[in-house]
Order: C-alpha cells, then structure tokens, then sequence
C-alpha cells in the first residue's frame, strides 16, 4: 500500500475520532469520496493500526444507528422553511 494511503486513513480515522463526524462529513471536508473513507476507516486501516480502526469503528457505528434521526431531522427543517 502506497504511504499516502496509509497515512491518509491515519488522518480519516482521527477526525472521525476527534470530532464524531459522520463518513459524509468526513468525505467533505477531506476532499474525497465517501466510499473511499469507508474503505480506508474500515478496511485499510485495520492493516495499518487495528487499535486506531477498531475506535474510528465504534464511531461509525454510532453514526450508523443515529443516522435514521439525522434524516428526521433534515426532512422537519426542509419541510419548516418550506411555509
């Protein structure tokens, strides 16, 4: 694997640690797809750091499970500002 690669996933996986951001979140602000982020966070840095993959992991999974509400949430602004 390429350094740029390893060190890249590195970098993913902090933010995503540091500031709970969300794949799609994470993706903008790096400049990158978000299925390049899901693949570096949870395939590639396993390879690299499983400590530091298994933490950005547990973040992920709680974006995942909270992810139904930030959409509720979305959809009820879209619709207030709408009238």
């Amino acid at each position: 694997m390429k350094d740029y690669i390893e060190e890249r996933a590195v970098d993913l996986a902090n933010y995503i640690i540091e500031t709970r951001a969300t794949v799609r979140q994470t993706a903008k602000k790096f400049g990158i797809s978000k299925s390049t982020v899901h693949k570096d966070v949870t395939e590639r840095l396993i390879q690299i750091n499983p400590i530091l993959a298994s933490e950005a992991r547990k973040v992920l999974d709680v974006n995942k499970s909270e992810r139904h509400i930030r959409g509720g949430m979305a959809t009820r602004e879209k619709y207030l500002h709408q009238h």
